[in-house]
């Protein structure tokens, strides 16, 4: 069972979306610019998160709750599956499984993203790229969908700008890797459509760039299946 938790209220009725693991928010930007009403969850405060937001358990709160949503997102915590976790030794749970587990229970449509090092544990993920929406930014993140939705694998433009080596000021003609102890907030602001993160956000954010995508084909699947919950 989740714990109590006050809820932040938007107003107006769009359709539904569970966003899990928020955080700060980055994947909630898209699902809200696509056309949803957004409720984040996550098991930490976030007071950035700009959206209705519960502080609980995220699996356990979509156990109980998830079935009242239209459509369900989930980004299990990546450290688990990233290289420089692995490289310093330091251990995470790795929540891929039982996250899954939990959004097949809701019989809602769902995603769940994760980052490349978690790749083998996804089914059929599909890989979105900064390129892909005209970001000056390659960010990869890959999407499992289950529920019914499904998501196209869109072309995946070449890589022809350098990358600034990580951690340093972004050089001119360069794109930033905004991980780590990165160098230029502000700039990562601008360039992955965020700004109200702080560097913790951004390090691990989704552009909402990608999930507005998202968002599109899951408002059609809706709108075309009828699978919308009643308000």
């Amino acid at each position: 069972m989740t714990q109590p938790a006050t809820i932040r209220r938007v107003r107006g009725r769009r359709p539904r979306l569970l966003d899990l693991f928020c955080c700060q928010g980055g994947a909630a930007k898209g699902y809200v610019d696509a056309g949803f009403d957004v409720t984040g969850v996550d098991i930490a405060p976030q007071p950035r998160y700009p959206y209705r937001f519960a502080q609980a358990d995220a699996i356990a709160f979509v156990l109980e709750h998830g079935a009242a949503f239209d459509f369900i997102h989930a980004s299990p915590p990546c450290q688990h599956d990233t290289e420089c976790q692995r490289m310093q030794g330091n251990t995470h749970p790795d929540l891929i499984g039982p996250t899954r587990a939990a959004l097949e229970t809701t019989g809602r449509p769902w995603v769940m993203e994760n980052v490349r090092g978690a790749v083998p544990k996804l089914l059929d993920p599909v890989m979105l790229c900064g390129q892909m929406f005209e970001l000056a930014n390659y960010r990869h993140r890959y999407f499992e969908t289950g529920g019914g939705f499904t998501l196209t694998q869109p072309a995946h433009p070449a890589h022809l700008v350098p990358q600034a080596k990580m951690g340093r000021p972004v050089p001119p003609g360069h794109y930033g890797q905004f991980v780590g102890n990165f160098s230029g907030v502000p700039l990562a602001r601008k360039v992955l459509g965020v700004p109200w993160m702080n560097r913790d956000g951004i390090r691990e954010c989704i552009p909402p760039a990608y999930t507005q995508h998202i968002g599109r084909a899951a408002l059609t699947l809706l709108t075309t299946t009828g699978l919308e919950t009643a308000a």
